[in-house]
């Protein structure tokens, strides 16, 4: 199964003109998952002790299961935060795998660690941050947080007296899910701020004040949001910097999402203060248009996350050999063996310009304006609360949570569009409200009409 042979060629020239035609194609369904069951009915057994062959494995791909998944940059794919790889950056994303490089040491992968670090001093240069500030790729927003806060963590844990303490960190109730998950994944207690809006400086100076002298000693980090994934809500990162300081504790800002619009001129004061975070996390496979899976987590000092991550070896010796030396992205974050996952956002953004770039999260801020402007101005929606960045939270007068989800499955059974409900706190209680979300530019005007007027 290693060897060439006419077979092959002929499967590689159908895998090309696959690609080529998805890449090209300005027309096609969003997709919608099928059952397993049904799906196993209609290809069978697939794994064979002989195998079924490379063209009939290949047409029930296309014939039965490439539908079967939602196509992420439909242009009414608008739930979650969606994601729209530039037609470069999927090409690229090709001939990483086919370069099949192991991106975790210079020595193996130079050739695209450098490409890679040439991308990321674009991302670090958009957030501000001193001289010496760097980052690494990673499989997303999870892994990065995760990579920083256990940077944070083995930074507390340096002085003798923290040794045995289980850390104490403290984020907002609209912090992304992961931030949540991460501190149980290291070990640490979470204390979440009741704050669905912006999390402000006087919330966090009060939330410390209370805590008890035990919880006090404990807490090591902060997590602030440039960016909730829920409504676009962006902390006070300048707020929250200062206390940070003060109170000698390590900053985190977690830009999944946001991070993107650091390039948009229209929203880069909101994020003032982004350049005084120890670190920061923000996914290119989201606002910066390039394909699964690529995060990337950044920190002020490269040294600390080393320190934190750097792995022994009598097998990775060689790795820090004179005649190895190089940036090893494996250094600074969790993973050991990784892709060159910055390698096809490199591409892209060296094909087409960082203006570009800007110009394409412009468009989604301004999608987003529209459609709030077209819900304002319909009599049986209204808006829950302005937009901000690229996320819309709107409601339809008189509906109950089952009418939204039920409109959901509609839309998506129908191949139309993907638009799922949200919750937003209001007092003691939380309401189920419809949400877009805006990544895509090839979104158009007319497709908002479309969804808004399912609604009626």
């Amino acid at each position: 199964m290693h060897k060439i042979d006419l077979g092959l060629v002929e499967m590689t020239m159908d895998i090309m003109k696959y690609a080529i035609d998805r890449i090209s194609a300005t027309e096609r369904e969003i997709g919608k998952p099928v059952k397993a069951a049904e799906l196993k009915s209609l290809v069978g057994e697939t794994i064979t002790d002989k195998g079924i062959g490379g063209e009939n494995a290949f047409n029930l791909w296309k014939k039965h299961l490439a539908n079967a998944n939602v196509q992420i940059d439909h242009p009414r794919h608008l739930a979650f935060v969606p994601a729209s790889p530039t037609r470069a950056a999927i090409m690229f994303d090709l001939v990483t795998s086919a370069s099949s490089i192991h991106g975790a040491y210079w020595m193996e992968g130079a050739g695209g660690i450098f490409c890679e670090n040439e991308a990321m001093k674009w991302i670090v240069s958009l957030t501000g941050l001193p001289e010496g500030a760097f980052g690494v790729f990673t499989s997303g927003g999870t892994a990065a947080n995760l990579s920083a806060l256990v940077t944070a963590r083995e930074h507390f844990r340096e002085k003798e007296e923290n040794r045995g303490k289980k850390g104490l960190i403290i984020a907002s109730i609209g912090a992304h899910s992961s931030v949540k998950a991460m501190a149980k994944v290291i070990d640490v207690d979470i204390l979440l701020v009741d704050s669905e809006e912006s999390l402000h400086q006087s919330e966090l100076e009060e939330t410390i004040a209370n805590l008890s002298e035990e919880e006090r000693n404990r807490l090591f980090a902060v997590v602030a949001t440039g960016g909730t994934t829920n409504a676009g809500i962006i902390d006070d990162l300048s707020g929250i910097a200062a206390v940070c300081k003060k109170e000698d504790l390590w900053y985190h800002i977690d830009a999944a999402y946001g991070g993107g619009a650091l390039v948009a001129d229209s929203v880069r004061h909101l994020f003032n203060g982004i350049e005084q975070a120890d670190s920061i996390t923000i996914d290119p496979h989201k606002w910066m248009f390039s394909p699964y899976d690529c995060g990337a987590v950044i920190y002020k000092n490269m040294e600390l996350a080393k320190n934190a991550h750097s792995q022994q070896g009598s097998y990775l010796d060689i790795f820090k050999d004179e005649g190895a030396h190089g940036f090893n992205p494996t250094d600074y974050q969790i993973q050991l063996t990784r892709r060159v996952r910055g390698l096809p956002l490199w591409f892209s953004l060296a094909m087409h310009g960082t203006d570009r770039y800007k110009e394409a999260v412009e468009r989604g801020l301004e999608l987003a304006l529209i459609a709030g402007k077209m819900i304002e101005e319909h009599p049986d929606l209204e808006l829950v609360r302005e937009p901000s960045l690229s996320c819309v939270l709107y409601r339809r007068k008189g509906w109950k949570p089952e009418d939204y989800t039920h409109w959901t499955y509609e839309n998506h059974k129908k191949g139309f569009a993907l638009v799922t409900p949200t919750k937003w706190k209001q007092g003691d209680t939380y309401e189920t409200v419809s949400r877009f979300c805006f990544i895509n530019p090839d979104t158009t005007e007319k497709d908002i009409e479309m969804i808004l007027q399912t609604m009626e």
